[in-house]
């Protein structure tokens, strides 16, 4: 029980609007990052997917595992997401999904969806990209293009 309850504790988010996130283990406040603007100048899906991954973690920058995860993650999905022009999530497909978690399935599209819009795919007018998300036991994440690596 302690450790569901855990969990749910690690999937809040942050209360709405709030705006004094920092990116994991520095004082830089996510908003300045790269890919927090409203568009995004890639010109390919590889080259938006690192613009989405930094706009996913400068909204979940409370969720997101510090550091080095352990060898042993509790799941693992691949997911592609169609972006609009608008930056509007358009449709999720999983190309993996934890079956085993299905709770981690509904928290990944609450996430993906609840961080809309996205920075608007300007110079491809829209965009699908395809992530993996690495989630911890405890709730926390990271993405594939952002990841600090297992031990």
């Amino acid at each position: 029980m302690a450790a569901v309850t855990a969990l749910v504790s690690a999937c809040k988010s942050a209360p709405e609007g709030a705006s004094d996130s920092r990116w994991p283990g520095t004082d830089t406040p996510a908003s300045s990052l790269p890919g927090s603007a409203r568009s995004s100048a890639a010109t390919t899906p590889r080259a938006y997917r690192q613009d989405a991954a930094t706009h996913l973690y400068g909204l979940n920058a409370q969720r997101i595992y510090p550091g080095k995860l352990p060898a042993m993650l509790y799941a693992i999905g691949v997911l592609e997401v169609d972006i609009d022009a608008k930056g509007q999530v358009q449709r999720l497909r999983w190309m993996r999904a934890p079956r085993h978690a299905p709770e981690v399935v509904a928290e990944i599209e609450r996430t993906v969806r609840a961080a809309a819009p996205y920075p608007a795919p300007t110079r491809m007018g829209r965009v699908t990209y395809t992530d993996t998300w690495l989630w911890d036991k405890t709730g926390r994440f990271q993405l594939d293009t952002l990841t600090e690596g297992q031990h």
